[in-house]
């Protein structure tokens, strides 16, 4: 019965979370295929179209997500360019490399509790006590203020840095920034999105961090490496400005109100486990899995030396993997609402274990990115965003983006190691683990485009039920 009336209730949800964000000429269905301009069967609408809010939310986390790409790729440019400035060894410049995936794990540690307790929005209250100046302002701040405050002390003390250790806390920090980006992005714009344009405009968002690291890689090559921490600043400053104009996650203003009234909650480790949950949890730590598993930050981070094993220019080999992407990204937001979440999964991870093995017979990489770049660069994220139930995101988002970095941080380290042993087996080894993401999305990941959050919710918990 509880489950019938949660169901009954979800065209009013969707109805209510476009009225809180302002969300305009609702369209409506008056024939059975769902045209527009008409009712569903309750009388509700079907579809909402995006308004300007949308589009300036959706700016806010495409900033986020594209410096978090500037910040992926960084350590691959600027190697050479800090050595030779900064006298520092190889040992330390590793520590600089590796430290940003120490930074993301803790941030994702934090990411699902902080956006339960304070918001998609709202900033931590020591920020209250720490800049009074901003007192009065404190109930609007965001969540997304937080990761900001981390970008932008991270490329400051970057950009200022005449040692090791000033260049370590800022990595650090941009670490934790991007591991909050990771969770809260995603889930704020899954939460604030209509059904018939959310694929479309979380691909757009999520696909930011490939476009800043192509971004990055392209003028990388030709700029010094504090001129290019400068220009990784640009997009924080932006999404800074952006903050001011971006509402609160209605869903989550109505799932703080449930809580006020029935005092309780399923939000806990413990409770992932349950059978209620069990299937969505194997579902987004299994594609977190996927989407890192498949070498890629071995790629990112080690890319001038697989183009050195290649015979190939670093500084040629940067653009056209560049270059190769873009149309990608492009493509995955064009197709993601016609074609669902599912099929292009598909694809882009059967491309992927192509790209792997031509890679391992002939080191070409351009495959595997396109295809990486197609739809596993940003989809794994989106999916998870819409599966995770309200009432436990914080505690499963946490498990989802600790897994994620966790693996990132396994592939990164033994990436060099494999590759030493043998570079043609380590791209077979990565293939294979692609055709495993490619059984894996066919066996269990469900197709979520042109559903409501909450129909989702509903479908995925009764298969368990």
């Amino acid at each position: 019965m509880e489950e019938e009336q949660s169901v009954a209730k979800l065209p009013l949800i969707e109805a209510e979370c476009s009225a809180r964000l302002g969300i305009s000429n609702i369209d409506y269905d008056q024939d059975q295929h769902g045209g527009v301009g008409s009712l569903d069967s309750a009388g509700a609408p079907v579809e909402t179209r995006s308004t300007a809010v949308l589009c300036i939310c959706t700016f806010a986390a495409a900033c986020a997500a594209f410096t978090g790409g500037c910040l992926a790729s960084y350590s691959s440019l600027a190697e050479s360019g800090i050595i030779a400035d900064l006298g520092l060894t190889v040992a330390e410049y590793s520590v600089f490399g590796s430290i940003m995936t120490g930074g993301a794990m803790l941030g994702a540690v934090i990411s699902g509790r902080m956006t339960d307790f304070i918001g998609r929005r709202r900033v931590c209250m020591f920020f209250k006590y720490t800049i009074p100046l901003l007192l009065e302002y404190m109930n609007n701040i965001k969540t997304l203020w937080v990761l900001d405050i981390f970008y932008i002390v991270g490329w400051l003390a970057i950009i200022f840095a005449e040692g090791a250790w000033l260049l370590d806390l800022g990595r650090l920090s941009l670490g934790i920034g991007f591991g909050l980006t990771c969770y809260v992005g995603p889930v704020y714009l899954a939460e604030i999105t209509p059904k018939n344009v959310r694929g479309l405009l979380m691909s757009i968002s999520q696909s930011m961090t490939g476009y800043g690291a192509s971004f990055t890689f392209l003028v990388g090559s030709f700029v010094t490496w504090r001129s290019l921490a400068i220009i990784g600043c640009i997009p924080s400053l932006l999404l800074l400005l952006a903050l001011f104009f971006i509402p609160e996650s209605p869903r989550w203003l109505d799932y703080i109100e449930n809580q006020r009234l029935q005092q309780n909650s399923d939000d806990n480790v413990l409770n992932l486990f349950r059978r209620k949950y069990l299937h969505i949890v194997i579902i987004g730590v299994g594609l977190m899995v996927v989407q890192t598993s498949d070498g890629l930050c071995g790629f990112l981070f080690y890319m001038s030396e697989i183009f050195d094993s290649a015979g190939i220019s670093s500084t040629l080999g940067f653009i056209l993997v560049a270059v190769v992407q873009i149309p990608s990204f492009v493509l995955t937001a064009a197709l993601i609402d016609k074609f669902g979440r599912r099929t292009l999964l598909m694809a882009s991870a059967t491309g992927q274990c192509l790209g792997c093995f031509l890679t391992g017979l002939s080191y070409f990489l351009q495959v595997y990115m396109g295809s990486y770049a197609f739809g596993m660069a940003q989809i794994p994220w989106i999916v998870v965003s819409e599966i995770l139930p309200i009432n436990v995101k914080g505690s499963a988002g946490t498990l989802c983006n600790l897994v994620n970095w966790f693996c990132s941080w396994v592939v990164s380290y033994t990436f060099n190691y494999s590759f030493s042993w043998s570079p043609t087996g380590t791209f077979f080894i990565y293939a294979g683990m692609c055709g495993f993401g490619v059984a894996f999305i066919a066996k269990l990941v469900p197709e979520t485009k042109g559903r409501t959050l909450e129909e989702i919710h509903a479908s995925l918990t009764h298969i368990m039920q």
